[in-house]
């Protein structure tokens, strides 16, 4: 008689739910960090086409973040008037919106602008982002200009979990950086 008996077969599915067990938090974790990882590319890749814009149209393009209860969201906007892209001149139609307004968490679901508490600033010297995702100095508008320059400062991205990543923007040259913070260190690395 071949077969299996109820104690082999209990043994082998107790085996299988402790392995389960013991990998799945690992997995879900990295997992987390790789979808936060891909959301922080693709930010950053609309950041730079946003740049490219701006030079190809010789006139100012900015990505403007709205805080809304469904999550941030962003849009791209041209500047009109001449005196770069600013709240009151989008209100007032002179600079108009040119993409339609996007969400991270559309294209990476559970992935949203945010930090994570307690997260320690970039730079030494600088302030923490405390729960703040958008560091652009006083506004919300990200402008590149017709020359490939930018208004600076960084983007907070956070996953379900711990995966945390900012993107840095380099005013003077309108390029960005990508770092990951590294929960165990305390620290941000770059990509």
């Amino acid at each position: 008689m071949c077969g299996y008996s109820l104690i082999e077969l209990t043994i082998v599915v107790g085996l299988i739910a402790t392995l389960s067990a013991i990998t799945a938090p690992p997995l879900l974790t990295n997992l987390d960090d790789f979808r936060t990882a891909g959301a922080a590319r693709h930010l950053s890749a609309r950041l730079q086409a946003a740049r490219m814009e701006a030079v190809l149209r010789s006139a100012d393009v900015a990505l403007r973040f709205t805080a809304t209860p469904g999550g941030y969201t962003y849009a791209v906007f041209q500047d009109g008037n001449g005196n770069g892209v600013r709240t009151r001149d989008i209100q007032r139609g002179a600079d108009r919106q040119i993409q339609a307004p996007e969400r991270l968490r559309d294209q990476f679901t559970g992935i949203d602008f945010g930090t994570l508490p307690g997260l320690p600033p970039i730079d030494p010297a600088g302030s923490p982002p405390g729960d703040d995702p958008i560091r652009l100095g006083s506004s919300d508008i990200l402008t590149f200009s017709a020359l490939g320059t930018s208004s600076s400062g960084s983007l907070y991205i956070r996953g379900r979990r711990t995966a945390q990543y900012a993107i840095r923007i380099l005013g003077e040259s309108g390029k960005t950086r990508l770092l990951k913070f590294d929960s165990n260190a305390r620290q941000w690395k770059p990509l």
